[in-house]
């Protein structure tokens, strides 16, 4: 059946303002990288969505590369959209990007022109959508003209593909001068998509300080560093785990027992604030309004809820943000 979503799905989640834009994001999105290909059942996908969206998470974030295979979370989530969402797409905030490798040949990654356009058209056929909310230039390209690639986001607005254009892993000088060519468009930068957590600070030396010169947003990916920040390793190491495979992103010499330590004092933070580690780590990368919406994912409803309750509680004391600096200089 289709879904009927919850007449309450307002009431508890805060929006933000997204930079200087007229668009609001909720403080904690859903993304679609992980758990939304062809190796996880469509109705577990289906159940995560239904209740995200019941939840108040208006915001589903894409790439035309997420999968496996790459291109399957887009095709997966336009079968979900078109059972169970076409009634409130304008609802919704559906983004995608390109950037990664996505097809053979020299046309099929990085930041061009001819790629950029040919991918959104075909995120567009697969998702069964005219158009999506924001189009991200998913990486910088050394070796394309930054007006060039620019230019196809504008272009893409133009067009009617995309309503707003944002860019992600970009350093704060690319960004600023992305906005600058941008604006000379008239096709603002909406936002910008960096990685962000407890332990990956990157965005604090000068991105955030160049998104409020020109006006952007941002939208913080990795929240929870691939799982660190959960109480999953806070005994070590499980088998199973995204640590203990072989996850480009999360490895198990990477996690030392320093490293651990510190785990399990904020988590003894977290359990004095009432919240899961998880809850807090996304609260602490939100804290302050500086960044507009934490990014999740969610391999099941339970994990989903228990994430977007963070955004039960953004408050830190002073005591606490000097507590959780204390343990995160050692």
């Amino acid at each position: 059946m289709t879904h009927t979503a919850a007449d309450a799905r307002y009431d508890a989640m805060p929006y933000r303002r997204v930079g200087r834009s007229g668009l609001k994001l909720p403080a904690v999105s859903l993304g679609l990288w992980h758990n939304f290909g062809d190796d996880k059942p469509l109705d577990t996908q289906r159940a995560i969505l239904r209740r995200a969206f019941d939840l108040g998470v208006t915001h589903f974030d894409l790439a035309n590369n997420y999968g496996p295979p790459p291109g399957a979370a887009e095709a997966n989530f336009g079968r979900h959209l078109a059972r169970d969402f076409r009634p409130y797409r304008d609802e919704l905030v559906i983004s995608t990007k390109a950037g990664y490798d996505m097809w053979p040949g020299p046309y099929g990654e990085w930041g061009s022109r001819k790629y950029l356009l040919a991918s959104l058209d075909q995120s567009l056929s697969r998702m069964g959508l005219e158009y999506v909310d924001v189009f991200y230039s998913h990486r910088p390209d050394p070796d394309t003209p930054m007006e060039e690639t620019m230019g196809a986001l504008d272009t893409a607005v133009r067009q009617g593909k995309a309503l707003y254009v944002g860019i992600s892993n970009y350093s704060p000088e690319q960004t600023r001068e992305a906005a600058r060519i941008l604006a000379g468009l008239g096709t603002p930068l909406l936002i910008h998509q960096p990685s962000y957590s407890m332990f990956n600070r990157w965005v604090e030396d000068g991105l955030l300080d160049v998104l409020d010169e020109v006006g952007a947003g941002s939208i913080a990916f990795s929240p929870l560093a691939q799982g660190l920040l959960t109480d999953r390793y806070l005994s070590g190491i499980p088998a199973g785990s995204r640590a203990a495979g072989a996850s480009p992103f999360l490895n198990a010499e990477g996690i030392t027992e320093e490293t651990l330590a510190t785990v399990r004092a904020l988590d003894e933070i977290a359990r004095r604030r009432g919240q899961t580690l998880a809850q807090t780590a996304i609260a602490w990368v939100l804290r302050g309004g500086r960044v507009t919406s934490a990014l999740v994912g969610a391999s099941s409803v339970k994990q989903l809820e228990d994430n977007v309750a963070a955004a039960g509680n953004l408050d830190f004391t002073d005591d606490e943000l000097a507590e959780i600096e204390g343990h995160l200089a050692r």
